[in-house]
């Protein structure tokens, strides 16, 4: 899971700096200020936690960490930033308000994957 983590993160990473961009500069003209900044909100998190799921991918390989946990907090990161940044862009592009209510389901797994990361640190076999 260490490799897919690692890849699963590059590419978000590398998506939300091209999200980011391109509502700074292609969706500029189009979109209001408020959804251009519902936008971004989306591209930031998503790379705040793609570096969280990064940093997952280098914790799998320390032995002594609750491996459930960590794997845990992957997948809990990767369902995160689908729905959580996902919601956001497309109700930033559509203006369809009801995608803003799916958005705390993304927040909450994003919440999930901090807690299991605490929780495995917690138990980290010194």
């Amino acid at each position: 899971m260490t490799r897919i983590f690692l890849v699963i993160a590059s590419i978000l990473g590398g998506l939300s700096v091209v999200g980011g961009s391109f509502a700074t500069h292609a969706l500029k003209e189009r979109l209001s200020q408020y959804s251009l900044d519902i936008f971004q909100t989306g591209a930031r998190l998503q790379m705040y936690h793609s570096l969280a799921l990064l940093m997952v991918a280098f914790l799998l390989t320390i032995e002594e960490l609750p491996q459930g946990l960590m794997l845990a907090a992957g997948y809990a990161f990767i369902i995160g930033i689908a729905i959580f940044s996902g919601s956001l862009y497309a109700l930033s592009l559509t203006g369809i308000k009801l995608l803003g209510a799916i958005t705390p389901i993304g927040g909450i797994a994003l919440i999930i994957g901090w807690g299991c990361m605490a929780v495995a640190g917690w138990n980290l076999k010194l």
